[in-house]
């Protein structure tokens, strides 16, 4: 294999792993606005099954009154629906995705640099060759 088929190859390897980099951060993205929507956003409770009248409840994150968080000494339905381990272990998950995502792209990046670098430097070396004869 000729040395510029080489590094061709090389940069599409780069290329595909700096992409899978893009690709596990976009998920960790994706399980950070899972969290946020799961904090965030009031919601609905069924009393019943198939109930008409759902009750309705705060963000766990913004509620003024309790609703979310000391509904259960008041029976409330909305402290059982919600709960905190659920919005801590996305957020748990989405580190471990981010940190491998990062690690992939930087990788990917880098070496694309670099085999960018190298063939500039051997260009640079063939024109002072050429320029010295």
């Amino acid at each position: 294999m000729r040395s510029r088929e080489y590094d061709l190859d090389f940069r599409d390897r780069s290329g595909r792993i700096r992409a899978w980099g893009i690709g596990l951060l976009a998920v960790a993205s994706l399980q950070w606005v899972w969290c946020a929507l799961l904090l965030l956003t009031p919601y609905q409770v069924d009393e019943e099954p198939d109930d008409r009248n759902p009750a309705e409840c705060e963000s766990r994150l913004l509620t003024e009154y309790g609703t979310a968080n000391e509904g259960l000494q008041r029976h409330d339905w909305c402290q059982n629906e919600r709960d905190w381990p659920e919005a801590v272990a996305v957020l748990g998950l989405s580190v471990p995705v981010s940190v491998v995502g990062v690690a992939l792209f930087t990788s990917g990046s880098v070496s694309r640099r670099m085999s960018a670098h190298a063939e500039a430097m051997r260009e640079l070396d063939k024109l002072a060759d050429a320029r010295s004869s």
